[in-house]
C-alpha cells in the first residue's frame, strides 16, 4: 500500500487551523497516488487537549470537522484522529478514536484501547477505552489501526507491561496485512531510539509492515518530535520522518527497507526540542518575541541562543540588571553574548532601587544583619524590572533557572522565578553545561566562532548576591547533586538506595530534605519544556502540605 504520512504540528484548540493542515496533507497526498494518508493521534483537537474535553461545544466542533473532512475525500483513503462519542452506558461519554474517511464518508471508526494515566497522562479521566478492535478492509487490505499506547504494551519487547490487554496481538490474531499507529507521543532524550525498536519488534513478531505517524510540535510542557516511522514485514526500516519539523512522506509498504537509522547526538536533540518547544509556546499564546535577564552565566546564555534560534535575533531582548554584587566580568560576558547573538540589549542597575527598599526596611529590620533577605530582595527587584518589560512591550519573559536549582530551591519566588516559560528547567546543571558546548561547537562550524564566551562556561557559578559567593559555598558539587537527583527524582530511589549506590550519607540526606521540602517553589513555578523522563511540573504530582519525609 502506497501511504503518505502527515506528522503535522498541531495546535491545542485551533479545530479550524488543524483540519486545514489535514486538508492539506490529505491533497499533498493525493497528488502523491497515495491509496492513504495518515495524520496523528488527536489531530483535529490538538494534543492533549485536557480539560477543554470537558465541554460540549468543543466536542461538537471537532465532531462537525470530521464530517466536513469525510464529505471532501475521494478514492484514498484519509485517517486521522479525533474525539469521538461514547453513547453507551455506563462508562466515559468521550473516546480517542481514528477515523477512516473515504469517498465522501466515514468508513470505519476505531477507539484506543490503552488509556495511559502515568507521567504527564490522564486520559482515562476523559476517555472510555475500545472493548474491541476488529480489522478494518480497505482497497483489499486488513488494516489494524492503533492508536499510541496500544502498541506499547508487547509482552515479548518489555520486560515489565502495564496493562493485561496487548491489542496489537489480538488484531494480528485475527489477521491482518498492514499495522497502523496514529501517535502524540512526547518526546525525552532516548525515547525515541526504544520506538524505533519497539515498532520494528513487532513488524518481526507479527510479520506485518508498520506504519508509524508521530505528531510535531510544542504544546505546553510537552515537545512531540516527529520521526515517524515505517517498516516492512521482515523489519527492514522503510522511512524515518524528520525531527522536530513538519514533514508529508509518502512510502510503499511492499518495498525492501534499507534505510539506515538516523540518530542525533543527546545534546543536538535537546537543542532542537528546546527551540521548538519554546517557538510553539510563544506562537501558540499569541506572543511575537521575549525579553530574558542575562546575568553573564550559562543558564542565561543558554536561554538566550535557544530563544534566538527560535524567534529570531529581532525578537529577543537581554536585560542586564547590576548591583554592587556583580562582578566586571559578568557585565562584560553579558555585552559580549548580546553582541554574538545580534539581540538589542539594555543595561539596568537595581543597586538605586535596593538601596531605597532597605532604607525603607530599616525601622522594622532594626536590630538583625542582613541575610538571605537582601538577596532575595535583588532577585525581586529583578523580575519587577523584568515584568515591568514584559507588560510594556507585549513580550513574554522568559526564565532561566535550571533542573537542579528548581530541585533544591536555589531560586527565588517572585524573582528570578518570574516569567512565563522555563525554557532549560528539565535540564540538571551538568547538561546545561554540555549543551553550552555543544551550541558553541555549533556555531563555530556554522559561523566561524562561539556564540558563549568562554567564561560563562569556565567560571565557577554564583548568583552574586552576596560579595564573593559561589554556588558550592552550600551546595555539593553539580556533578554529586545531578546524580543525587536523578536517583531521587527520575529512578525513584530512597536514601538508603542512594547511599547504598557510594554517595555519602550526610550529602544525601541534605539534598533530598531540600528537594522535599520545596515543592511549594515548584507548584508556583512557570511551566517548563519537558526533556527528561520525569519532569518537574505535570508529570510528578506531590502534595505540599504533607509530612512524609525520607530524610
Amino acid at each position: 500500500m502506497r501511504i503518505a504520512v502527515a506528522q503535522i504540528n498541531t495546535t491545542v484548540g485551533d479545530i479550524a487551523g488543524n483540519t486545514q493542515k489535514i486538508r492539506d496533507a490529505y491533497r499533498r497526498g493525493v497528488e502523491a497516488s497515495a491509496d492513504l494518508v495518515i495524520c496523528p493521534e488527536l489531530s483535529l483537537t490538538g494534543y492533549p487537549p485536557r480539560d477543554l474535553l470537558l465541554r460540549r461545544t468543543f466536542v461538537q466542533a471537532n465532531l462537525d470537522a470530521l464530517h466536513q473532512l469525510a464529505s471532501e475525500t475521494g478514492s484514498t483513503g484519509l485517517l486521522v484522529g479525533f474525539v469521538g462519542e461514547q453513547l453507551e452506558q455506563p462508562g466515559r461519554n468521550l473516546s480517542n478514536a481514528a477515523a477512516l474517511l473515504a469517498n465522501g464518508r466515514i468508513e470505519a471508526i476505531r477507539t484506543k484501547s490503552l488509556l495511559p494515566t502515568y507521567d504527564v497522562f490522564d486520559e482515562d479521566r476523559y476517555f472510555e477505552p475500545a472493548t474491541e478492535n476488529r480489522p478494518v478492509l480497505f482497497r483489499g487490505v486488513r488494516l489494524g489501526i492503533t492508536i499510541c499506547e496500544d502498541v506499547w504494551n508487547d509482552e515479548g519487547f518489555w520486560p515489565e507491561r502495564r496493562y493485561r490487554p496487548d491489542p496489537v496481538s489480538d488484531l494480528a490474531s485475527l489477521g491482518i496485512d498492514l499495522l497502523l499507529n496514529l501517535s502524540a507521543s512526547p518526546w525525552h532524550l532516548g525515547k525515541d531510539i526504544t520506538r524505533r525498536e519497539m515498532l520494528r519488534s513487532l513488524s518481526v513478531k507479527h510479520r506485518v509492515p508498520t506504519v508509524y505517524c508521530n505528531l510535531v510540535g510544542g504544546n505546553d510542557e510537552l515537545v512531540f518530535d516527529g520521526q515517524s516511522l515505517a517498516f516492512n514485514a521482515a523489519g527492514g526500516q522503510l522511512m524515518q520522518g524528520a525531527g522536530f519539523s513538519e514533514e508529508i512522506r509518502v512510502i510503499d509498504t511492499a518495498t525492501a527497507g534499507g534505510m539506515a537509522p538516523i540518530n542525533l547526538a543527546p545534546e543536538a536533540a535537546i537543542y532542537h526540542a528546546l527551540v521548538l518547544g519554546t517557538r510553539d509556546y510563544l506562537n501558540k499564546c499569541g506572543f511575537k518575541s521575549a525579553v530574558l535577564g542575562l546575568s553573564g552565566g550559562i543558564d542565561s546564555a543558554v536561554v538566550a541562543c535557544i530563544a534566538v534560534a527560535a524567534l529570531g535575533s529581532d525578537n529577543v531582548r537581554g536585560l542586564a540588571l547590576p548591583s554592587e554584587f556583580s562582578s566586571t566580568g559578568s557585565r562584560t560576558d553579558a555585552e559580549e553574548l548580546a553582541r554574538n547573538l545580534g539581540i538589542p540589549f539594555d543595561t539596568i542597575p537595581i543597586q538605586s532601587p535596593f538601596t531605597a527598599v532597605k532604607s525603607g526596611l530599616a525601622g522594622v529590620f532594626a536590630g538583625r544583619g542582613e541575610d538571605t533577605t537582601e538577596e532575595n530582595l535583588q532577585a525581586r527587584l529583578r523580575g519587577v524590572l523584568l515584568m515591568a518589560m514584559s507588560n510594556k512591550f507585549g513580550s513574554l519573559l522568559l526564565t532561566t533557572g535550571n533542573k537542579s536549582e528548581l530541585a533544591v530551591g536555589y531560586c527565588t519566588l517572585y524573582g528570578d522565578m518570574c516569567g512565563g516559560l522555563a525554557v532549560i528547567s528539565d535540564l540538571p546543571k551538568t547538561t546545561v553545561y554540555r549543551l553550552a558546548r555543544w551550541m558553541n561547537d555549533e556555531a563555530v562550524g556554522r559561523l566561524g566562532h562561539p556564540l558563549i564566551p568562554d567564561a560563562s562556561i569556565t567560571k565557577a557559578p554564583s548568583a552574586e548576591l552576596r560579595p564573593n559567593q559561589t554556588d558550592q559555598d552550600s551546595l555539593p558539587p553539580y556533578e554529586v547533586l545531578d546524580a543525587i537527583l536523578d536517583g531521587y527524582v527520575v529512578r525513584g530511589l530512597g536514601v538508603k538506595a542512594l547511599i547504598d549506590e557510594g554517595f555519602e550519607p550526610e550529602t544525601v540526606k541534605r539534598v533530598v530534605r531540600l528537594i522535599d521540602k520545596t515543592e511549594y517553589k515548584r507548584r508556583q513555578a512557570a511551566p517548563g519544556l519537558k526533556v527528561t523522563t520525569k519532569a518537574f511540573g505535570v508529570g510528578r504530582r506531590l502534595p505540599i502540605a504533607q509530612r512524609w519525609r525520607e530524610a
